[in-house]
């Protein structure tokens, strides 16, 4: 009786065993599998593991939240085999709420660009907000370097997400992008916000800008060194803030996130930009148009910002904000979204 016990008792652990040994495999398994994943990718950041390169890349992650919490999701759309956009839209459309598409310049991409203008929007409009090529995560493989065809593709995603007719506000270089999306796109576009866009100049009235510049313009367009910076928001921005005291370490942990990436492709743009036939006849835009200037601005004197008007006519008005630089979006972001709600919107 007691040997039959013995032999059961010894059947039973030895079931156990049989049973335990693949669990003990599989944890095993899983834990070996999370350390790999874990130092590969650890050893894929290893050449970005500078304190202020990650500082600034959480940063960037944090104003990924921020936009999430203002009802905005990213989307990437992918125009054909060469060309991908990346686009930040609204999470849930409402139906009560025009589109509203807004373009960003060349200082830095979509996120840190409309950092002061995405929440108070998105309360009276569906925004998408898309990152340029070569800015963010917007990339070609085709050799078109225009404002031209960075419109169609913005055009182009924005009908893949089901986007049938929007205003577009536009900053800077993306001015350029939304004058051209709104002429070729007229079934599309309402009406378009300009602000301090330099479109329509003269080929004088450009060389003489590139020349109170006095610095190398493509450095500053796309800088790469912390004093190209720190003389890009001194040109820029108006109003002292606290970039104006920030470390070279940081602007170039900025430099590093933001411009670096496509910095061939960008610079491209921008020489297309400077070196161009300016637009003897620009076309004359049918949709309303404001365009939005700061008195201060050194980039594009005001005078451009009426003779502008005076090119698209009646249907165009100029609104000029005092004290305030080419950076409007940053200088005086409360009274710029302001315009824009009133103008978009029709009140006022």
């Amino acid at each position: 009786m007691q040997v039959a016990k013995k032999e059961k008792q010894s059947h039973i652990e030895h079931s156990y065993m049989a049973m335990a040994y693949p669990k003990l495999c599989n944890v095993l398994s899983f834990y070996l599998a999370t350390i790999i994943a874990i130092s590969q990718f650890l050893i894929s950041i290893l050449p970005y593991l500078n304190p202020i390169t990650l500082l600034i890349t959480l940063a960037d992650a944090l104003l990924s939240l921020y936009l999430r919490s203002c009802g905005l999701c990213p989307c990437t759309v992918e125009l054909d085999d060469q060309t991908t956009m990346n686009f930040w839209v609204a999470n849930s459309r409402r139906s009560n709420k025009p589109a509203l598409v807004m373009l960003h310049g060349y200082g830095g991409n979509s996120k840190w660009q409309f950092i002061h203008q995405v929440g108070s929007l998105s309360q009276s409009f569906n925004l998408y907000i898309p990152d340029l090529l070569f800015f963010g995560k917007s990339y070609t493989n085709r050799p078109e370097r225009t404002e031209v065809f960075q419109a169609k593709c913005v055009a182009e995603g924005l009908k893949r997400l089901g986007v049938e007719r929007f205003a577009v506000y536009s900053v800077s270089y993306g001015g350029y992008v939304a004058y051209w999306m709104a002429e070729m796109y007229p079934e599309l576009v309402e009406k378009v916000v300009v602000v301090s866009c330099g479109v329509g100049m003269t080929e004088e009235q450009k060389r003489e800008q590139i020349n109170k510049v006095g610095s190398n313009a493509l450095n500053l367009l796309v800088p790469e060194s912390a004093h190209d910076l720190r003389l890009l928001v001194n040109l820029t921005v108006h109003k002292p803030g606290p970039s104006k005291w920030v470390p070279d370490i940081f602007l170039h942990g900025f430099i590093n996130v933001t411009y670096k990436q496509h910095r061939k492709e960008k610079l491209e743009l921008a020489e297309h930009l400077l070196s161009k036939k300016t637009d003897i006849d620009l076309p004359i835009l049918t949709q309303e148009t404001l365009i939005i200037w700061g008195d201060k601005d050194d980039v594009f004197p005001v005078y451009l910002a009426y003779q502008l008007q005076r090119q698209l006519g009646p249907k165009s008005k100029v609104e000029i904000i005092e004290d305030t630089g080419h950076a409007v979006n940053m200088d005086s972001p409360i009274s710029l979204n302001a315009l824009i709600t009133s103008f978009v919107l029709g009140y006022s």
